[in-house]
């Protein structure tokens, strides 16, 4: 495929360069060596909450007032002003989109998201926790499907982070932070030119955490070491080259448990500080990554761009966790203040390698003035030999040394404890008197399983070109892609599975005034079904793959001088074949597809200065995210799992710069979620609102900074599952933190 996409470029090169000579008529105003740069490789060195530019959204650089899609940042500025550290804590600067759970998986538009990109590429995760982002400069969401420019991607949005690159100019930042639940996290910025020419720059990411959390019995350990090199051998040519290496001791957070599964029960049964599990449980994550890229012009409206990521995940896990049931009695009776357990232990890994090649092209036919952009991509996604797991058998002991699901009619086949209660495999967890003791796993029953290797791939062509006319951007984009995923990879049975896609995308942009910009498009997304859902009889398959579609309308602006944007959007949104379980008592693994789930709403995003020293990030939502089809008549109608129908977010910052106060800041702001359905049909998770502020003292090379979060205190759940798994938000908490600039 790769020689076709040569053989293709080799034909057209000749009108191309006929083109380029046309387009010696586009307005010589224009800075061209900006314009084609597709690849980011040098520094941002604004310091707005505001961010003007954007590459992942089209591939290309461009305005973001300019992009037929509605794109919220939060910028490496809002992070530090907030001291948000992690995907979890920055998302509500974002309309539309919430929490999931306490996972690094998110609500958008509606739809829950577990894709995540870095500079444009897709990664893998390992899911249960959020890495630090000290080495990411922005983070981008992407609203709506992004099938169009990087294939399979979640239908409500796709979030892209940016890592820091290096800048020409020598600075070094050195920021220490104590607080809250033992909180203590040191965070290294050093970038520069590292020769004369400035043909060399790097920069160098560091970032160590240690904290105690505000859950009982869940520690954890974070380190981040990022550095990144620019080099540009000519005028022409630039390479970039990002690596990042994550670590993460813990322990696996399955979420606050509470009595009982009745409607009605309260949440705040057990404290949001409850946990289940045992002292020696462990979660050991590695992420390993490196991003190199190379953007090469041709001539001054030519150039070719590549960009390679391999990213790796290693898990090493070790847990106590609720089998999601209640121990039960010798009459077969619930005991709500028992759980009954399990355990796992873990080894596995995740490997993915993603690539993107194509060439950027800038011409005119007549009035009409191009910007063409026609690539390849592809990624692979393995599993390899080696990963196992062991799980313990759920239930209670027999006789004849087997687990099974406690019967009260063969009550003499199972082994009984002093009370007459059948003895769990595993003991039960103590909901009124919690036991976090070191626990002797030799003597539970378990079951060792190897890790199936996977192996799946994913290639994709896709032309996109930008037309321009009077005030007029008309955005086309069209993609083939081409998907395999195998099934019993590397096994006598491999079995492959094939499923492609024809992905359109389809924007108009309007200049209504030099600052503002009205825009609509039309774009659709495709997912295709894991092989085990295709292949495996039991399942019920072959299914559809998972299609999507979305109309969007909007409007973007600059005001004052250009330090506010501000973007307006209303979509409809529709996903389609979602796959769920059938609940079919004879056959457990069968499933069947929903029919459709749509989503609808309205976002506002403004972000950037009022005043030179006032600062301020709002966003605000409504929608409106249900079933609308489903083989089961009672969802239909039916809010989505987690989707609430407002939610919004303010920051504003203020810093005096003359009289006595000077130095000093102020910030204030908050956010709010409104009531989410869960998956459980009689559970509701309550909205909420918190308050969140900031003290800020700025003196010569030194910042000072004392955050506040929830300064109310208020007790509230960012998601949850069921009456087994629910997150809670964090109280009442303070973080002091000190910069030093050289």
């Amino acid at each position: 495929m790769c020689k076709q996409l040569l053989q293709f470029f080799l034909i057209i090169s000749p009108a191309i360069s006929f083109a380029q000579t046309k387009s010696d008529s586009l307005k010589a105003s224009r800075d061209t060596t900006r314009q084609l740069q597709t690849v980011e490789v040098t520094g941002r060195k604004d310091n707005s909450y505001k961010n003007e530019r954007s590459f992942s959204a089209t591939k290309i650089e461009m305005a973001v007032k300019d992009v037929p899609q509605a794109i919220s940042t939060v910028t490496k500025e809002l992070m530090q002003d907030q001291q948000a550290f992690r995907m979890g804590d920055i998302v509500k600067n974002v309309s539309g989109v919430n929490q999931f759970s306490g996972y690094d998986d998110f609500t958008l538009r509606g739809f829950r998201s577990t894709t995540q990109l870095l500079n444009g590429l897709r990664t893998v995760t390992g899911f249960w926790s959020m890495p630090l982002l000290v080495n990411i400069e922005r983070v981008e969401v992407i609203k709506g499907p992004a099938a169009a420019l990087f294939g399979n991607t979640d239908p409500g949005g796709t979030i892209n982070s940016v890592t820091k690159k290096p800048l020409d100019v020598n600075r070094k930042v050195f920021g220490f932070s104590v607080g809250s639940f033992q909180t203590y996290r040191g965070t290294i910025d050093l970038t520069g030119p590292l020769n004369e020419e400035k043909t060399v720059l790097y920069r160098l990411n560091l970032g160590y955490e240690n904290s105690e959390t505000f859950k009982t019995n869940m520690g954890t350990e974070n380190l981040v070491i990022s550095p990144s090199l620019s080099f540009a051998p000519t005028n022409k040519t630039r390479v970039n080259l990002d690596l990042v290496y994550s670590m993460s001791n813990g322990k696996l957070y399955r979420g606050q448990p509470i009595f009982g599964a009745e409607a009605g029960t309260q949440l705040n049964s057990t404290p949001i500080s409850f946990t289940i599990g045992k002292a020696n449980d462990f979660l050991k994550e590695k992420n390993v990554s490196a991003n190199i890229s190379l953007s090469h012009q041709f001539s001054q409206n030519f150039s070719f761009n590549v960009s390679y990521l391999k990213y790796q995940w290693n898990e090493n896990l070790m847990e106590h966790r609720t089998s999601n049931g209640y121990a039960v009695d010798s009459a077969g009776r619930q005991i709500p203040t028992l759980m009954q357990m399990m355990t796992i232990r873990r080894l596995s890994k995740k490997y993915n390698d993603n690539m993107t090649a194509y060439f950027v092209s800038r011409f005119s036919t007549g009035a009409l003035e191009h910007h063409l952009l026609v690539g390849y991509d592809f990624n692979q996604f393995s599993v390899p030999v080696g990963g196992s797991s062991e799980t313990s058998k759920e239930g209670y002991r027999l006789k004849n040394g087997t687990v099974g699901n406690y019967v009260k009619a063969n009550k003499e086949n199972f082994i009984l404890d002093a009370n007459g209660n059948p003895v769990p495999n595993v003991p039960h967890f103590n909901l009124l008197n919690p036991d976090y003791s070191i626990a002797t796993t030799s003597g539970y029953i378990t079951t060792s399983t190897a890790t199936a290797p996977a192996r799946n791939m994913a290639h994709g062509i896709y032309l996109q070109d930008n037309i321009r006319w009077n005030k007029f951007s008309l955005l086309i984009g069209l993609r083939k892609e081409f998907y395999k995923d195998k099934f019993n990879y590397s096994k006598p049975a491999e079995k492959q599975v094939e499923q492609n896609s024809f992905i359109p995308r389809i924007g108009l942009v309007y200049n209504l005034t030099p600052d503002i910009n009205v825009y609509g498009i039309y774009v659709q997304g495709f997912m295709p079904q894991t092989s085990s859902t295709m292949v495996n009889p039991n399942v019920g398959g072959p299914f559809d793959p998972l299609t999507s579609r979305m109309y969007e309308v909007g409007a973007k602006g600059d005001f004052l001088n250009r330090k506010l944007g501000a973007t307006v959007a209303l979509y409809h949104l529709e996903q389609n074949n979602v796959l769920v379980n059938a609940n079919d008592p004879n056959n457990p693994e069968r499933l069947e597809q929903r029919g459709q789930e749509r989503g609808r709403g309205v976002e506002v995003d403004v972000n950037g200065r009022i005043l030179d020293n006032l600062s301020i990030s709002a966003n605000y939502t409504f929608s409106e995210t249900v079933i609308t089809r489903s083989a089961d008549p009672k969802m239909a109608g039916r809010l989505k799992e987690n989707a609430p129908r407002q939610q919004g977010g303010l920051w504003v910052k203020y810093a005096f710069r003359n009289g006595q106060l000077k130095g000093l800041g102020a910030a204030a702001g908050g956010s709010f979620v409104t009531q989410r359905r869960t998956f459980s049909e009689i559970l509701e998770l309550p909205g909420y609102a918190v308050a969140n502020a900031a003290l800020y003292y700025h003196f010569d090379k030194i910042q000072l900074a004392v955050n506040i979060n929830n300064i109310l205190d208020k007790t509230h759940w960012i998601g949850g599952y069921d009456y087994n798994r629910l997150f809670p938000g964090a109280p009442r908490n303070i973080q002091a933190t000190i910069y030093y600039t050289l």
